[in-house]
């Protein structure tokens, strides 16, 4: 009842233009169960094995997405359902990706990440080398991906302007790449995912079109993951 009351909440306070991925990491089957039966299709996990494991016993209807850094050596085991992947952070990943989606005959949606963060510890590229990615004749002839879009994390403080300021960046960046004529027909700069549970109403104010949304659904983890 209460992740019913959670979601129902949450749903007035965001855009309809807006996806909502319900963070279920380390959440019990019956937890998703819950949020799906209240409506929801689109879960994000941030381990590939818990997410298998997930996607194996739930409804086939749900849209699973791989939200945590990703090892390339595990990208084979969820490569047959995964719908899109937030987290690439190289090109090497892309190629891997590439590789295992033709290998189930699909073509695997990918975020590119951004580092917006000051934190060491964020992970993504350069603007930079993002775009050199999408310049690159390289990126033509992976035809089993698709670049869809870009994801950054926000710095982890209470320091809100700053928080702004970071959603802002990558925001200005997405616009700027979207007036540009790539020649590869595998980018689709559609979505920009920003913003958590602690800041996703920032992150819509600055132009979020996908946020990522786990304690304000589920409530506070058990354990740290």
């Amino acid at each position: 009842m209460i992740i019913l009351q959670n979601i129902k909440s949450l749903l007035k306070s965001i855009p309809s233009s807006v996806t909502l991925v319900a963070v279920s990491k380390t959440k019990p089957v019956s937890d998703i169960q819950d949020a799906y039966d209240a409506g929801l299709r689109v879960f994000g996990e941030n381990k590939i094995q818990e997410m298998v494991n997930k996607y194996e016993v739930l409804p086939k209807d749900i849209q699973w997405h791989m939200i945590g850094h990703l090892q390339r050596n595990k990208v084979k085991y969820m490569a047959h359902f995964v719908d899109l992947i937030h987290g690439v952070d190289s090109f090497k990943t892309l190629k891997e990706i590439d590789k295992q989606a033709k290998k189930h005959h699909r073509v695997i949606s990918c975020l590119l990440q951004a580092k917006i963060a000051e934190e060491e510890t964020k992970f993504g590229l350069s603007f930079d080398a993002i775009e050199n990615i999408l310049q690159s004749q390289e990126l033509e002839e992976l035809k089993n991906i698709q670049i869809y879009g870009l994801m950054g994390m926000a710095s982890f403080t209470s320091d809100k302007s700053q928080v702004a300021k970071e959603f802002q960046s990558l925001h200005g960046f997405l616009n700027r790449l979207k007036s540009k004529d790539f020649t590869a027909n595998n980018i689709a700069l559609e979505t920009l995912s920003m913003g958590m549970s602690g800041d996703y109403e920032l992150a819509i104010a600055n132009g979020s079109t996908m946020i990522r949304v786990g304690s304000a659904i589920f409530g506070a983890r058990n354990y740290i993951a």
